[in-house]
């Protein structure tokens, strides 16, 4: 008889949820919660599919995740086709199959068995789910959380089924995520014909000082939770191809990963003052995709940690690297505790994603762990 979280994983990667397609992903998961007596509401917004998942009332736990997947590439480049699920010597195979569609099948597994054994459970169990985790999340999560908000339903405890993982299941966790800065600068001169410089002004050249000092700051030192905040520069655009004429403009994309070491507006006010300091002539666009957000302490944490221990026979570790989760905004509007905890994360959005079937079934495990741990 086939393991039902290895059944149910096989299902999801059948839906091909490009981000932010659903693609039946949720019917399968929300028929499965019904039966299980849940009550569910849908929020779908334009092209995203949520919906909001509870049963039992005192203090909200939610687990967190998205049916959504990156594309999956060349297809002929898999091993096997990327919306089967196919088994091979014990694994699956298939795009998200590790992020996150396994952990998904984990996590209605857990809560079937747990639900089995301690039907009259404290508190609120609940499901939050999002077909838009992948893309840009306009419509997913964020909104959600707002509107749960105004309908006075405030998560305390927050699961995020994300690849922590690296080695083995639950040798990281992650208890807080940095925040993001996308930024935009364009930097003025004057095109011209590359024969007459004295006719023109090189915007690249006159960005070159800005850029070394930009990538020279040390904007902080970090703290016993995340590591120093770091700026990497993506991609550096002009408007012309051609050999003999210079730009009349370059654009600067670079993004922050920071900490709660400083802020947004301090961020601003550095880089202000570096392109008046190099009298350039600028525009900046600025996108903040995501505040940093921890959770030190707590009961979550607490009874993640013992709920591993119990399982694995080690603890893991703690750790905010990585880039964003739903979890952010739990957090920021909520204040919510938020631990993220999932399989290996070593071939997400890789060419042959896959999961090993005996990861799948600890990881279920150790959730239903939690759940005893938290709710009884």
């Amino acid at each position: 008889m086939i393991c039902p979280i290895v059944k149910l994983t096989q299902k999801l990667i059948s839906c091909p949820s490009v981000s932010p397609d659903d693609f039946g992903c949720q019917k399968i998961l929300m028929r499965k919660l019904l039966k299980l007596g849940f009550t569910i509401r849908k929020i779908n917004i334009k092209d995203t599919k949520n919906f909001w998942a509870y049963k039992g009332f005192g203090d909200i736990f939610t687990f967190l995740g998205h049916t959504d997947v990156v594309p999956a590439g060349n297809i002929n480049l898999w091993k096997y086709p990327p919306f089967q699920g196919f088994i091979k010597d014990n694994i699956i195979y298939g795009r998200g199959s590790a992020d996150m569609k396994g952990a998904l099948s984990a996590m209605v597994i857990a809560i079937e068995r747990f639900l089995l054994l301690f039907p009259d459970h404290k508190g609120v169990l609940s499901f939050l789910v999002t077909s838009d985790e992948e893309s840009k999340g306009t419509n997913g999560i964020e909104k959600v959380v707002k509107k749960l908000l105004l309908n006075n339903e405030k998560i305390k405890y927050c699961l995020v089924g994300e690849p922590t993982s690296c080695n083995r299941i639950g040798d990281i966790i992650k208890n807080g995520r940095r925040g993001s800065l996308n930024v935009k600068i364009i930097l003025y001169g004057i095109q011209g014909h590359i024969a007459y410089p004295d006719l023109l002004h090189n915007p690249i050249h006159s960005s070159l000082p800005f850029l070394h000092d930009l990538i020279s700051i040390q904007w902080d030192k970090g703290n016993d939770f995340f590591d120093p905040t770091s700026l990497q520069i993506s991609s550096l655009k002009v408007d012309n191809e051609s050999t003999n004429v210079t730009s009349g403009k370059l654009e600067v994309f670079f993004n922050l990963r920071f900490n709660n070491e400083i802020t947004i507006e301090g961020i601003k006010n550095r880089i202000f003052s570096l392109l008046n300091f190099h009298k350039l002539r600028y525009f900046v666009e600025w996108n903040c995709s995501g505040k940093p957000f921890l959770t030190k302490s707590g009961k979550l944490l607490d009874k993640t940690i013992n709920s591993i221990y119990k399982i694995k026979k080690k603890y893991p570790k703690l750790s905010t690297s990585g880039g964003t989760s739903d979890g952010r905004f739990v957090s920021q509007y909520m204040g919510s505790q938020v631990v993220e905890l999932g399989l290996k994360n070593i071939n997400i959005h890789k060419i042959n994603e896959n999961i090993k079937i005996s990861d799948l079934q600890c990881l279920s495990k150790i959730y239903e762990t939690i759940l005893i741990e938290m709710l009884t």
